[in-house]
């Protein structure tokens, strides 16, 4: 298979790419990434030497160049994105241009080049937000309900994708996942974030009440599921990917993490609330089961471990992203 991975340099596209290349060493990998703040080839460093790996800096909206990577490759997946809701809130120009914009550029590509499968890897915040004592989950049949410029745009390009297959035949598949964490995560989100702090001697921002549920996926689980999805999953059809957690609030992960991590809850500090922040999310990813046989297999708790694990083991890595312009981004978020 020759893959053309977008936003590879990320965080879930860097694992990804890692993954595949592990399990698949025949394969072929370009991976188009603009190297934005949360791009970061050190993630890769252990690929640059595999012949059958390339790098190309490039964005997503040059149509000249995605059409020139496409020409000789039979499998996309599309990872590139921006994708922090509160960036979203503070600038959405850049959100609009890269999610939506970007999208159509590489679905009119891989029209034109005959791609025998575009996937694409959206988001469960595209459908807004469940209320905290609900016991639904959303599933394949839910309702679009965006509530930021970020699922907005992820929402968009959901419908993109789907219009080129009804319309152009394109072959395409959607995986609609949850919150991710794991190693090589920016820390700008609410797990990694918490960790490098920690490790700084510094508290832990948590919005509003902290009462916010999330469904956790560790990125590996994630991995393997778009694996299941690339082999065997039915063109035309989206799937969902969660993870084991049940409902746990922010403030709960963040005093799990304060616990494994020999820390008491003086870390903890309540930040104001960000605008239009949605309750609740869950996924139900009985389809996965159902259909492809993937569940994750760790549990939570394995998963947040394992995560500490990595940063603590990584800290020049984390250490020198939290400078310059992160720290002029952290202090207008938290104060």
């Amino acid at each position: 298979m020759k893959l053309l991975v977008t936003g590879g340099a990320g965080f879930i596209g860097s694992n990804f790419i890692l993954y595949w290349l592990k399990k698949y060493p025949q394969d072929k990998i370009i991976n188009l990434d603009k190297l934005t703040y949360a791009g970061n080839l050190e993630n890769l460093v252990n690929s640059e030497k595999n012949p059958n790996y390339s790098f190309v800096q490039g964005d997503i909206c040059n149509l000249q160049l995605v059409n020139q990577l496409t020409s000789n490759i039979d499998t996309i997946v599309h990872f590139a994105a921006e994708s922090h809701v509160d960036r979203s809130i503070l600038d959405p120009a850049p959100f609009i241009k890269t999610n939506i914009e970007g999208t159509y550029i590489l679905l009119e590509s891989a029209l034109k080049n005959k791609v025998a499968r575009f996937h694409h890897i959206s988001t469960d915040e595209v459908f807004g937000a469940l209320p905290l004592d609900s016991s639904d989950k959303f599933n394949e049949d839910t309702k679009y309900d965006p509530r930021s410029p970020y699922s907005a745009s992820k929402a968009s390009s959901d419908h993109l994708v789907r219009a080129y297959a009804t319309t152009y035949n394109l072959p395409t598949t959607i995986s609609n996942c949850s919150n991710n964490f794991g190693p090589y995560q920016f820390p700008e989100k609410l797990i990694s974030l918490a960790i490098s702090n920690i490790l700084e001697g510094m508290k832990v921002p948590v919005y509003g009440d902290g009462l916010y549920v999330r469904d956790w996926l560790y990125v590996e689980d994630h991995c393997e599921a778009l694996d299941l999805i690339l082999h065997k999953g039915k063109v035309g059809e989206t799937y969902f990917v969660g993870g084991l957690n049940e409902d746990i609030p922010n403030k709960e992960v963040i005093r799990r993490i304060l616990k494994m991590m020999g820390k008491d809850e003086s870390h903890l500090q309540f930040v104001k609330d960000r605008p239009g922040h949605d309750r609740k999310y869950a996924i139900d990813w009985s389809k996965m089961k159902r259909d492809l046989g993937w569940k994750p297999r760790h549990s939570f708790d394995e998963a947040l471990e394992k995560t500490i694990d990595w940063y603590r083991k990584n800290q020049d890595w984390w250490k020198r992203i939290k400078s310059g312009e992160y720290k002029k981004y952290y202090k207008t978020q938290y104060g």
